[in-house]
């Protein structure tokens, strides 16, 4: 930890591929900054990511990273986390990734509530694959793989947190730059499982959920009496189709998080002195 870290510090060599104006570039910029406000620094932070637009974020970082498969950056997140407890992990995911293949998975992080950030790039498309339906697209969304739309409705990420047991649930918007930052700070500072669902606009292949609908249409709970931990206060708010909310929507902050509830606090990425020989050589193969 250092309180001596700029956002920059996170910036890797390598520049982003993303189409000009995607709003993955706001996204990453708020998870730097976050990171930095929050007294990490690059040695100590561990990024994972999945597949799609957001997949190659942890090349985009200065960082530890793991570019994992379609899906599976949750369970990677969770194995590093509880291996070494003193890392900061992030895990970075689109809606395609995290709410489709993925699914499982996060329902189960969400339970578990392992002490690390979650923040899922969420542009109602599959943008990588050329703009499919996405789980978090409309219903009447018309695209080259449904002409009439998908005629299903779409996945409530919020709601599938809130009924598995999350412990903090947000909401966040790319381009509201100092606001998205705040909240993904909160999300690290949380003590459990941290999930920001992050309105990140596709500039190419969705030209419904644009960045001026979000500009026009979000509420930010700041503005309102909302209490976060209040759980019906936030189940409504949720199951609310007519309006679209930014902020932290529910937070349980007495909830304890897995590692306190097994007792899990040792860095188990460390081999201990007097450790048998061959357990030692069996830990090096993975080196």
């Amino acid at each position: 930890m250092s309180s001596d870290v700029r956002f920059t510090d996170f910036k890797s060599d390598k520049q982003p591929t993303w189409c000009p104006g995607c709003g993955d570039f706001g996204t990453m910029n708020g998870m730097m900054k976050a990171l930095a406000n929050t007294g990490n620094d690059p040695d100590n932070t561990f990024v994972v990511a999945g597949i799609g637009c957001s997949g190659k974020i942890g090349t985009y970082m200065h960082s530890y990273a793991l570019h994992g498969v379609h899906g599976r950056a949750l369970p990677v997140g969770t194995g590093v986390k509880l291996a070494n407890p003193n890392l900061e992990v992030m895990v970075a995911g689109g809606d395609g990734d995290g709410y489709s293949i993925g699914v499982g998975h996060f329902i189960h992080a969400v339970r578990r509530n392992v002490d690390m950030s979650y923040v899922v790039m969420d542009n109602r498309i599959y943008g990588l694959t050329k703009g499919q339906a996405s789980p978090t697209s409309r219903e009447d969304f018309e695209t080259s793989t449904t002409p009439e739309g998908p005629k299903q409705p779409p996945v409530n990420p919020l709601a599938l947190a809130l009924s598995a047991g999350a412990t903090f649930i947000a909401q966040s918007f790319s381009s509201d730059a100092m606001r998205h930052a705040e909240i993904v700070q909160e999300a690290i500072e949380h003590d459990g499982f941290g999930f920001v669902n992050v309105f990140s606009p596709c500039v190419t292949f969705n030209d419904v959920d644009t960045y001026d609908y979000f500009r026009d249409s979000l509420v930010d709970v700041e503005d309102t009496d909302h209490d976060r931990t209040d759980y019906d206060a936030a189940k409504d708010l949720i199951l609310d189709m007519d309006k679209e909310y930014q902020g932290v929507l529910y937070q349980n902050e007495d909830a304890a998080s897995y590692e306190q509830a097994h007792g899990l606090t040792e860095n188990m990425a460390e081999i201990p002195d007097g450790a048998p020989d061959d357990a030692t050589d069996l830990v090096r193969e993975f080196y």
